[in-house]
């Protein structure tokens, strides 16, 4: 099985190996484990989404994707879910405890409140507390006060999105720093992340690099009947799936599609309301040939969109590894990619990439061109980059190695508290 990141690549550490739990020998682990001296289950907390199952974005489906297979594996995995009341009881979803903490009605603060209320009930219980996100990182704090090693995901470079306003960013700009200090390690999703940590905090908390990844879609694998809801035609059309935000070059994207001419529709998924200006310029642009359809929330309905696309263009410039690009490589997309290290880490030579509306123009003239002769090559080499580095079972696998070491190397290390 492929691996779909290496642990510590980003940081040169030495190799992972599986250990123990806080304060157990590791023999005494091995012997509490399975007979083929398997280490015992470790108690993990992910926190940061939404909950499960997902319903909404990228958190909540990593949440799911990685508790459940961690639980089939034996751990007790608890994911923390929003709720809009207090005391509602645990339940159980697929082997995992989904524990409810509420949110706060309170405009932008609400999910700064609802992480620390999470944080501050996972400070007990665990070997090992994951927070997706670091727009708490303050609070981090907490549990590492009673001995448990906490990791943040830092999901990209979220104070950089234009969404926020110059208080928020200088705020998730501060939470990046104070995340390298209050985590005791870092995770990147994509190894240029993973690097820029390194670089720019050099003293503060290890990174980590581990992908996200993708469910593959095979082949003639979803029905393309349900094309006729939005009037498409199967590879007759060009995709784009994302929120419209400026850092995903929609109006980029639009500009070099109109400067291409061609044929085939552009069909735009993603909720433009018209509720901002950027929303409202986009919509300028509404014809026959640019298509806005709206969200598509309905997994197989997205997959049948993206799988029988000519091509998937993707304009996302601030994140990691962003899973809508994996996606599109997972259902056999053709490519064309903003040019960015993070988009060039994932797809490799299996997308095309501009810069430019006058770029992108000419890439689609190439691909209208090649199309007959080069999708199938296309359509493979993608799916094979998927599959070779973005499975979930790989990335469970480099995560469960990873937190065994970190459990290992915490219970060798003198409780927090004892200094206090």
């Amino acid at each position: 099985m492929a691996h779909a990141g290496r642990a510590d690549s980003a940081v040169g550490q030495g190799p992972v190996r599986p250990s123990a739990r806080r304060g157990r020998p590791l023999t005494l682990l091995l012997e509490a484990g399975s007979s083929e001296g398997r280490p015992a289950p470790l108690r993990i907390a992910v926190l940061g989404a939404k909950g499960i199952p997902a319903s909404y974005g990228g958190f909540e489906t990593f949440a799911e994707q990685l508790s459940v297979r961690l639980a089939e594996r034996g751990h007790s995995v608890t994911v923390y879910a929003e709720s809009d009341q207090d005391a509602v009881a645990d339940s159980q979803f697929q082997g995992v405890r989904v524990r409810y903490r509420r949110r706060p009605q309170w405009g932008p603060a609400s999910v700064l409140a609802y992480d620390c209320a999470c944080l501050w009930d996972a400070r007990h219980g665990y070997d090992l507390v994951y927070m997706l996100g670091y727009g708490a990182a303050w609070a981090c704090w907490w549990p590492r006060v009673s001995g448990t090693p906490v990791w943040i995901n830092m999901d990209g470079l979220e104070w950089a999105r234009s969404k926020w306003g110059w208080a928020a960013r200088a705020y998730l700009r501060c939470m990046e720093w104070v995340a390298t200090l209050t985590a005791t390690r870092l995770i990147a999703d994509a190894n240029a992340i993973a690097q820029r940590l390194q670089n720019v905090y050099p003293k503060g908390a290890p990174s980590s690099f581990i992908a996200y990844g993708a469910e593959p879609v095979r082949e003639g694998s979803l029905d393309s009947s349900a094309l006729s809801a939005w009037g498409l035609v199967p590879f007759q059309y060009m995709v784009v799936v994302a929120r419209p935000e400026p850092e995903n070059h929609l109006l980029e994207i639009i500009e070099g599609y109109i400067l291409h001419g061609g044929e085939w529709p552009l069909v735009i998924v993603g909720d433009v309301s018209g509720a901002t200006p950027y929303q409202q310029r986009l919509l300028q642009y509404t014809s026959e040939c640019v298509r806005f359809v709206g969200g598509i929330y309905d997994p197989r309905q997205l997959a049948c969109v993206r799988a029988h696309a000519a091509c998937y263009i993707h304009g996302h410039s601030v994140g990691g590894t962003n899973p809508s690009l994996l996606e599109a490589m997972a259902c056999g997309n053709w490519v064309v990619a903003h040019d960015n290290p993070f988009n060039r880490e994932v797809a490799r030579d299996a997308a095309d990439y501009f810069g430019s509306p006058e770029e992108l123009a000419r890439r689609l003239d190439q691909l209208v061109g090649q199309w007959q002769l080069a999708y199938p090559e296309r359509s493979r080499r993608a799916r094979d980059i998927v599959d070779t580095y973005y499975t979930w079972e790989g990335i469970t696998d480099a995560y469960e190695t990873l937190m065994y070491a970190q459990c290992q190397s915490s219970a060798a290390l003198p409780h927090p508290a004892e200094g206090l």
